[in-house]
């Protein structure tokens, strides 16, 4: 009985800590690629999200991009419940 527990607390644990990351793209544009990258982070817990400023102008302000967007990823990691959800942005 007593492996039997720990083998169980052994895969909640390995559960919780488990996680998936997913990087796809949201849109490009003809501006030039440039040197610069941005990124906008929440967390959503359920069906709230923590930051209200998350998205794309965010990002671009976050990395000092003023002439143009030229790729924007959307990177999103689970957790059980848990979401962390990244906007990184590519310009000048």
């Amino acid at each position: 009985m007593k492996n039997t527990s720990k083998f169980v607390m052994a895969i909640a644990v390995a559960a919780i800590l488990t996680s998936c990351t997913v990087t796809s793209p949201m849109s490009a544009s003809d501006a030039p690629i440039g040197t610069k990258t941005g990124v906008s982070s929440t967390l959503i817990i359920g069906v709230w999200q923590v930051n209200k400023n998350f998205g794309i102008a965010e990002a671009s302000k976050q990395g000092n991009i003023t002439s143009g967007i030229a790729i924007a990823d959307k990177k999103v990691t689970n957790f059980l419940i848990v979401r962390k959800a990244q906007i990184i942005v590519y310009g000048k």
